[in-house]
């Protein structure tokens, strides 16, 4: 909170933050549909980035952003008796969801496996590359892994691959439907 009672939005030296809310054209209509009634929305920037750097290495490189404020979405479904299961994996961008572990006995399924690029893109109303938790269809489950909430200031995707959201890492416990799970990532060995 900034002294005069406003939210200071979240920001990095290398962004331009802008209120999300006044700037919905820059995030996908799901993302805008929640946030235009989620209470925490008012604490959420979005940053406008070129396309061809949306993938986190290469944002991180080029914007000078921290790995571990960097939130990947990931997709993963897998079957039990005829039934799927889903969900959105969010994990810190120095980690990797623990799929064939973690994620599979959290959805009670024989076999995890990530969703089709297809699907995701088709049932999450977004763009490859730009899958946020923010929005999600209310089918899905939503995981979060724990660490994300320690960061001051968290990356997401905003739905598009031209710009990115940036809000309060604890804000993401916040989301509908949100489960923090303790290490759902597990560390990325180092080169």
């Amino acid at each position: 909170m900034a002294h005069d009672g406003r939210v200071t939005l979240p920001s990095f030296p290398t962004l331009e933050s802008l209120p999300a809310l006044d700037h919905l054209d820059l995030v996908a209509p799901p993302v805008a549909d929640l946030l235009a009634s989620w209470p925490l929305a008012d604490r959420v920037a979005v940053v406008g980035i070129d396309p061809d750097l949306a993938d986190t290495a290469a944002m991180t490189a080029e914007y000078d952003l921290p790995l571990a404020a960097s939130g990947n979405c990931v997709v993963v479904t897998g079957q039990r008796t005829g039934e799927e299961r889903t969900a959105a994996c969010v994990v810190r961008a120095d980690t990797r969801a623990d799929v064939n572990s973690r994620v599979r006995r959290l959805l009670d399924v024989r076999k995890a496996t990530f969703l089709s690029m297809e699907r995701a893109v088709a049932e999450s109303g977004m763009e490859y590359g730009g899958i946020t938790p923010v929005g999600l269809p209310r089918a899905w489950r939503l995981l979060v892994d724990e660490r994300l909430l320690a960061e001051p200031v968290v990356i997401l995707g905003s739905g598009l691959r031209r710009s990115k959201l940036l809000l309060p890492g604890s804000a993401l416990a916040g989301l509908p439907g949100a489960e923090v799970v303790p290490d759902l990532g597990t560390p990325v060995p180092s080169p």
